[in-house]
């Protein structure tokens, strides 16, 4: 309940004074051991600032502590030679406006601008002086917001409150234990690899257009810009295929928009969309969809290849399958070898199939304002307004809007391929947002342009035959084709065909844009081009993806796969599964059934960051600031809707599959609860709702069937009382609110920064075992006044404790009587302040603290290493028993005073619980011999109004019955040293006495409460007759007038009354009622 004095085995040793250290001219550069240095150097026309500096570092024991000094300001006192002190002299050299030292890459901006102010503050001299006075007050400095193993430079640690709050002879030591996390924090593998990266040279970094908008690009035109999209203008028609391209816009700018806002929102490492979800959304939805995200780059690589090996096969006519097997097994090696190579050359690679791809487009465009007659037997005849007209409406043949949208959809992605290199990019947050929304809006116009143009110039079916032509008085020749002297009648579909008998045309063709282009062998470059580049980029984004994946240890046993080697931090090893992956589907070869899957994991990627965006957004976290800020968040909740829609609209069983691995890993990650903390918007939303909440319930007032036993528990350390925990945790879980109060004793200066540790500590303790409370300490002079703290101000609105719980203070005989005066005390408070009141005895006691031996840095389970003597193994066994699975029994409730029902509701809640629920409630009550069936009658009807179960309902008719003789003589033994006597001594000396001592107990009293008396002996005999063996007993407290039972005669009684039994509740509540029978 208190720890009136710190176990000394848990204190750190003091570290020595951290005052102001003073160098005085000549003196050298002499290392403090205090965090800061004032340095008093003479300014004049003779001495630089700088002479000290070139003196020879430190050496031994104080080169080290000049090490860890390291990063840290030093304030210096300019004076003139004579002595007095200049506060306008000039500033050192090298100093901005004399008022800071810059640290190296303390002005590197986020746009990646390099000026770097290179110092060290030990071996060279430069000197801070805020605003003019000497102060280790610190100016604000981009490095102090660094992380402790930031890429971009190193991290300073700005002076602590403490150093520049307490005294010099008090205000000493380390920060507190937890700060703020930054949501940023390194693990250590990443901080590893972030010291590794940054002590090497040449590390390759991308700007936005080589790391972001090339990659995109070659992403999102894939091979559907070739051989698809003239087959989606025959089925669609101009409109359709518009409109089609539009929607698929529509949904990748919302998400690249989306993207930008979460890649804006602070520094981005690498990851790409595993980074982006799992930090907005945290580890829970970022580490379901990494894993689905880098398996379905890895076997896109796959799709891409196979792609590129079909269209070898049909250029070359070879075997179908087998060649297709062989092609894209030496495809994939070459594209691995490029990877493995590393970012540099694969970007050098990505550049030339760009330029082939980009070549291919304007080939194509070129040859459609060239007509050649010999074309115009495949259906192209330049453009013409009459064709374009034809192709403007939709013909579809044995297709819909949806199904056609579901084949050119998967065009549109990639549009992450940028981010997911984002730890390779120079400046994420400039790159991201910049290349790829431009490549979106550019390969958006390039397909509407090929769409437009297409339709434009090429009929939906051509025979491909010179003998079509005909003379043009023809009367039965019907299209456009008609006045070019063609007549394509014969291809149109006749009822019951599935298939035109043409193989030319939108519809028939699918590489008829080789045909219009003015050098057909160009098209198949890009083709080649568009599924090669789309293929090395995945093969770079899979292992990148899952690099991060596995940093984050997210998932066990796939660490092995997070290795970085080299410069670039390149996952070889990722690289290594990502392509055996890949091969083991192109060695499937067919791919059409899992495609639709790829395509959904891609959307559901999309819809989380468009969720984490409205979710952030719904936040209204201060956290949540992007300095992009072409975002909305009813956009970006529509964005996600519309991916989802599209899913179903593309494959819906693909879709539930998506749902279900998604919901499954998701399920996985909250069971395993990793301990990150990344400061994710689900914190902030539920930060956002519980305020709010709790703002609305202070705007009910309090009605009867919402009552919740709301507990404030006098633990003292969480861990020391075990069983009071446990059985207290038994019946709020789930159902009310439980504060663990622990009143620190202290009449020296309070320790506030340890009040604050252990804070931490003990609230950590308690989540990792599970038990919902919160821990709240406070600091007093003495157990009463601290419980008054805790009564008064504990909890917050309507959240706030209405029941306290103490444990019974065995060892009461053997104390110092004036802590009894102060345990009653407490009692009497906690009814004053309207509390109810609960107190919980076992036999062997409730303190384990000194069985654990470690005082308050103890944390863990309870396992003593040392053997326990017989006392100390019953104290454990008998703290432990709540914890356990209660067999078959009673739980005894003993009702003999209406308190408004908080006697009855307790152990109705215990027994509701998983492990009570093998024992039965019995009810006794006092009642009268002659009236004892009517009184069982009426507390049964009571009780079922209440609908509380029961077993049995026991009236005792003996409760007045006069008690033993021996049980008599052992109540007077009890109180007889605590007695005044005041009739054997003087009246002045009695009532002094009482004055000094107030726990004495008068005659006047013994014989005034003597009725009393004898009932608690008397119910302590029908205890052990009746409940004996119950696993709990819980029975109404008796009550004691403030002023007028003195607190040993009050203790006697509740001694008496719990003495040598079972586990005994002695409750008493408010007397407001907490049951009701009313609807």
């Amino acid at each position: 309940m208190s720890d009136p004095t710190p176990n000394a085995d848990c204190e750190h040793p003091a570290p020595e004074p951290e005052g102001l250290t003073v160098d005085f001219l000549g003196s050298g550069p002499t290392p403090s051991q205090s965090r800061f240095q004032v340095d008093l150097v003479a300014e004049s026309a003779g001495a630089a600032a700088g002479d000290g500096d070139e003196k020879a570092a430190p050496s031994g024991d104080k080169a080290q502590e000049a090490e860890e000094a390291k990063g840290r300001f030093r304030v210096v006192n300019f004076v003139d030679p004579s002595g007095a002190v200049s506060p306008d002299a000039a500033p050192a050299e090298g100093l901005q406006n004399g008022d800071t030292v810059m640290s190296e890459t303390s002005l590197q901006s986020s746009t990646g601008g390099q000026q770097h102010y290179h110092y060290d503050t030990h071996t060279n001299t430069y000197y801070l002086r805020t605003f003019g006075h000497n102060t280790i007050d610190a100016v604000p400095n981009i490095d102090f917001y660094r992380q402790t193993a930031a890429p971009l430079g190193e991290k300073l640690i700005r002076p602590t409150l403490s150093e520049l709050h307490d005294d010099f002879d008090h205000g000493r030591g380390e920060p507190f234990e937890d700060g703020f996390a930054n949501g940023e924090d390194l693990t250590p593998a990443e901080e590893a690899a972030v010291k590794d990266s940054g002590d090497s040279k040449g590390v390759v970094k991308f700007g936005w257009i080589k790391g972001v908008l090339v990659r995109c690009m070659l992403n999102i035109w894939g091979v559907m810009l070739f051989i698809r999209m003239t087959w989606i203008v025959g089925q669609a028609g101009i409109v359709y295929c518009c409109i089609i391209i539009s929607i698929a816009t529509v949904v990748t700018t919302i998400t690249g928009c989306s993207t930008s806002a979460i890649a804006t929102n602070g520094f981005v490492r690498g990851g790409g969309a595993y980074y982006l979800i799992s930090r907005s959304l945290g580890p829970e939805f970022g580490g379901s969809i990494g894993l689905i995200f880098a398996f379905a780059n890895a076997v896109a690589v796959a799709m891409y290849v196979v792609g590129f090996a079909e269209t070898m096969g049909d250029l070359t006519m070879l075997d179908a399958v087998n060649d297709v097997r062989i092609v894209g097994t030496i495809t994939v090696v070459i594209l691995l070898g490029i990877s493995v190579a590393g970012m540099e050359w694969e970007a050098k690679a990505q550049l030339i199939l760009l330029f082939i791809l980009l070549t291919a487009i304007f080939n194509y465009f070129i040859g459609s304002f060239i007509p050649v007659e010999s074309k115009e037997k495949y259906g192209f005849f330049s453009y013409d307004a009459s064709i374009m007209w034809e192709n403007m409406g939709p013909d579809f043949r044995k297709e819909t809007f949806f199904s056609v949208f579901a084949i050119f959809f998967p065009a549109a992605t990639g549009i992450l391929a940028g981010a997911n290199i984002s730890g390779d990019l120079a400046d994420p947050q400039m790159a991201i947002p910049r290349g790829t929304l431009l490549a979106i809006f550019i390969t958006a116009l390039v397909y509407i342009g090929v769409a437009v143009s297409t339709g434009a110039c090429i009929v939906r079916d051509a025979t491909g035959e010179i003998g079509t032509n005909f003379t043009l008085g023809f009367n039965n020749c019907t299209g456009p084709a008609c006045k070019y002297g063609y007549d394509f009648s014969s291809c149109k579909l006749q009822p019951g065909q599935d298939e035109s008998s043409c193989k030319y045309g939108l519809h028939n063709d699918f590489q008829v844009m080789s045909v219009v282009s003015g050098f057909g062998p160009l098209i198949s470059a890009g083709i080649f081009s568009a599924t090669l580049s789309s293929a090395l980029a995945s093969l770079v984004s899979a292992p990148k993806v899952f690099q991060a994946l596995c940093k984050d240890n997210i998932y066990p046993g796939i660490a092995f796969f997070g290795k970085g080697y080299g410069k670039n931090n390149e996952p070889l090893r990722g690289y290594i599964l990502t392509f055996l992956i890949a091969l083991a589907f192109i060695l499937i070869a067919e791919l059409n059934t899992i495609a639709p899957i790829i395509s959904n994991f891609f959307l559901a990627s999309y819809a989380l960051i468009n969720f984490s965006v409205f979710h952030a957004s719904l936040a209204n976290s201060p956290g949540w600031r992007p300095s992009f800020k072409y975002f909305n968040k009813w956009v970006s909740l529509a964005g996600a809707i519309l991916c989802c829609v599209v899913m179903f609209i593309i494959n819906w069983w693909a879709a539930l599959l998506t749902n279900v691995i998604v919901l499954s890993l998701y399920i996985y990650v909250s069971y395993k609860k990793p301990d990150v903390n990344w400061g994710s918007s689900t914190q902030a939303l539920t930060y956002h709702q519980a305020l709010t909440h709790s703002l609305q319930l202070c705007g009910v007032a309090d009605h009867i069937k919402t009552y919740r036993p709301q507990c404030l528990v006098m633990t003292g350390a969480p861990n020391s009382r075990p069983a009071l925990l446990n059985l207290v945790h038994a019946f709020t879980k789930n159902v009310g609110l439980m504060v663990c109060g622990h009143v620190r004793i202290s009449n020296r200066k309070p320790n506030i920064k340890e009040l604050n540790n252990d804070m931490l500590r003990y609230q950590r303790w308690l989540l990792n075992n599970n038990s919902k409370a919160f821990y709240t300490p406070v600091m007093a002079e003495d157990l009463r006044q601290g419980s008054q703290f805790l009564l008064q101000a504990a909890g917050l609105g309507r959240l706030k404790p209405n029941t306290l719980v103490l444990g019974f203070k065995n060892n009461w005989r053997e104390c110092d009587l004036k802590e009894v005066e102060t345990y009653i005390n407490l009692i009497h408070d906690a009814f004053d302040f309207q509390y109810g009141m609960v107190i919980l005895r076992l036999s062997e006691g409730l303190d384990v603290s000194h069985i654990q031996g470690q005082g308050k840095c103890f944390l863990s389970p309870l396992s003593p290493t040392t053997p326990l003597n017989m006392a100390d193994q019953k104290l454990l066994d008998a703290s432990q028993q709540f914890q356990k699975k209660q067999g078959k029994g009673t739980v005894d409730v003993w009702w003999l005073f209406d308190d408004g029902g908080l006697t009855l509701l307790i152990p109705y809640l215990i027994a509701n619980k998983k492990k009570w629920k093998d024992c039965k409630i019995r009810v006794f009550i006092g009642g009268k011999i002659n009236r004892i069936d009517h009184d069982r009658r009426a507390m049964a009807a009571l009780l079922s109004k209440f609908r509380i179960d029961f077993s049995d309902i026991t009236v005792l008719g003996d409760i007045n019955i006069k008690p033993k003789s021996e049980s008599l003589a052992a109540f007077a033994q009890l109180i007889e040293p605590y007695r005044l006597k005041e009739d054997d001594m003087e009246q002045d000396a009695a009532e002094k006495l009482k004055a000094e001592e107030p726990w004495r107990i008068t005659d006047n009293e013994i014989e005034l409460y003597k009725a009393k008396s004898n009932r608690q002996i008397r119910l302590n005999e029908l205890l052990k007759e009746h409940s004996s063996t119950a696993n709990l007993i819980v029975m109404s407290m008796p009550l004691a007038r403030k002023g007028a039972v003195s607190s040993a005669l009050y203790m006697a009684w509740l001694e008496t009354l719990s003495r040598d039994l079972p586990p005994i509740l002695l409750v008493r509540g408010n007397h407001q009622s907490v049951l009701t029978f009313y609807s």
